[in-house]
This record gives C-alpha cells, structure tokens and sequence, in this order.
C-alpha cells in the first residue's frame, strides 16, 4: 500500500476538542478489513520550571460493537453530573484568575526543629 493511500486512511473524519490544558481529538480510523472505529485521545501539556514542555496522552479506541452500549453509559453519566451539579464549574482551577497557591500549615518552632542537643556531629576523618 502507498503512503498516501495509509495517510488518507488514518485521516478519515476527525474533530479536536480544546479546552485548556488538555486537548481531545476524536478520530474515525480503519481497519484491516476497512471497517471503521473510533479513537479518542486526551492529550494535556506540561509545562516544566525551565519552560520546556511536554505532552501525555491516553487513547480509547471504540469499536462498532461498543458504540451503542458507550453512547449510553456516557450519557447517563453526563446526564447524572449535570442533573446533581448544574452546568456551572465550581472548581477554582477553572477559573481564569485561578493561581495554584500551595497550603503552608504554621509548625511550632518545637515541632519543626530536631533537639539540637541529640544531634552528633560526625567529621568524615573520624570514621
């Protein structure tokens, strides 16, 4: 099989999903034998401290048999999440001014420090 007759296979309908840190693409793909299946992968960027960046990805692939069944069982769960939560995101990291801020618990100053009296300083020349 050509190159080009694979690229066109893998490319046969597809959808992107954005939605911040993650992406989610939506892919129809075939078979072997030319049937067609499903692949969904979430793909979210990391960002590391030197500015650097990487993405992790997982994939689902959903085949015709499951179609019907998967349909279902995420529309119940959907329909669950909104109907007890409302459409509204409530999680802080959502929002647009959202900074991650990292608890710090106040230690006593008894509790955060070893007892300087039981510490032994050891020189590597006494060993």
């Amino acid at each position: 099989m050509r190159e080009n007759d694979m690229l066109e296979k893998e490319e046969i309908f597809s959808k992107v999903l954005r939605a911040g840190r993650r992406t989610y693409f939506f892919d129809v793909r075939a078979t072997k034998a030319d049937d067609y299946y499903i692949t969904i992968t979430e793909s979210k960027k990391f960002t590391e401290e030197d500015g650097s960046f990487h993405f992790k990805k997982h994939k689902i692939y959903l085949y015709k048999e499951d179609f019907t069944a998967f349909a279902e069982i995420l529309d119940d769960m959907t329909s669950y999440v909104l109907n007890h939560k409302g459409e509204e995101v409530i999680s802080e990291r959502h929002q647009k001014d959202f900074k991650k801020e990292y608890a710090t618990e106040k230690i006593t100053t008894e509790e955060s420090l070893p007892n300087i009296s039981s510490f032994t300083d050891i020189d590597f020349d006494d060993i």
